[in-house]
Order: structure tokens, then C-alpha cells, then sequence
């Protein structure tokens, strides 16, 4: 299998970090997680991180021009040339298209969009977990459920966008780390060879 240009969509707490960093090791490509640039810019107090905590902190997603031209900054990086997977974006339909623009003005294609699936109600109490390991107070339980709820409304349909032109493929993300992990990786397989 050649360098795949991937995307790993799931809700919040669906394990989508944990098996990027996996996949893209595997793989030999970039994880590009917009989750992290985010952290790092609010951890640093950078002018980004500041505008994006008014978001995060409210359960809601930082602005699309913001994403969409940090994404598209990310990709032009030369390790990201021949293949890449995108943990967390795009996140709706408007940054399907800014990604289609950005991949189409580079002359590539996306390969294949990964849905991790997960029940909902699996996913509050392990972020409520995380929350607590990590110190992260903005994921209180109505904060967490929040996020879920954009997720549905905003990033969810973006797997019927990709259905419909043959590039989703959908995987069990519950389980041991490592189950999961050979799952996603013998379904990129199957889908490209």
C-alpha cells in the first residue's frame, strides 16, 4: 500500500488520537490533529489559543477560516507530500469543501475518510475519565455532552458526504487499543490495497 491521504472521523472521545498516532506510525505518514494544534496555542497563550478556548471552553467548535487555514498551512509541509491522515477535521460539510479546494489546488486526492463508531454512552464517562487524568476542567459532563451534540449535528452528515462517493469505511472503534487498531488497519487495507 502505497502512502495513504486519510481522514479519521468519530466523536469526541471515540479513541481517534490514540489510534492516529498508531496508524500514522504504521503507516509512515503525519497524524495532523487540529485537537492538538488547538491545546498547544491554549496551553501557550497564543492569540489563537486564546480565540479558540472562547470556543472550547463553551463546548463549540473554533471557526472554520481559522481551521481551515491551519489545516491547509499543515499540508503544504513537506512530510505531509506523499500522505497524511487528518484527525478531527473536517468537522462539516463547509471545511469538506475547503479540504477538497486545498487537496485539488495540490493536484492529490483524498484516499479514504475512517469512521470510528462508538456509543455515546460509552464515550461520556471515559472523556469524563480523560478529563480527570489530564486535568482538563472545560470537559464537564454538560460540556462533554455538548460536543456530542455538535458532533451530530455538524460533523456527522460529513460521513454521508464521503459515503456517497465510495471513499467511507466504517470500524468498531470499542475495544482493546490494539483490536482496534489491526481492525482499522486491515479495512484501509482492503480498501486500498
Amino acid at each position: 500500500m502505497s502512502s495513504p491521504r486519510l481522514i479519521l472521523l468519530g466523536a469526541p472521545g471515540a479513541g481517534k488520537g490514540t489510534q492516529a498516532a498508531r496508524l500514522a506510525e504504521r503507516l509512515g505518514i503525519p497524524a495532523i490533529s487540529t485537537g492538538d494544534i488547538f491545546r498547544a496555542n491554549i496551553k501557550g497563550g497564543t492569540d489563537l489559543g486564546r480565540a479558540a478556548q472562547e470556543y472550547t471552553s463553551r463546548g463549540e467548535l473554533v471557526p472554520d477560516e481559522i481551521t481551515d487555514s491551519m489545516v491547509r498551512d499543515r499540508l503544504a509541509e513537506s512530510d505531509a507530500a506523499e500522505g497524511f491522515l487528518l484527525d478531527g477535521y473536517p468537522r462539516n460539510t463547509a471545511q469538506v469543501a475547503a479540504l477538497d479546494a486545498t487537496l485539488t489546488d495540490a493536484g492529490t486526492a483524498l484516499d479514504l475518510a475512517v469512521e470510528l463508531t462508538v456509543d455515546p454512552e460509552v464515550v461520556v464517562p471515559r472523556l469524563l475519565k480523560r478529563a480527570e487524568i489530564e486535568g482538563r476542567e472545560d470537559d464537564t459532563e454538560d460540556v462533554i455532552r455538548r460536543r456530542l451534540d455538535v458532533y451530530a449535528a455538524e460533523t456527522a452528515p460529513i460521513s454521508g458526504l464521503y459515503a456517497a462517493r465510495g471513499l467511507l469505511v466504517q470500524v468498531d472503534g470499542l475495544g482493546e487499543v490494539d483490536e482496534v487498531t489491526e481492525r482499522l488497519l486491515a479495512a484501509i487495507s482492503a480498501r486500498l490495497g
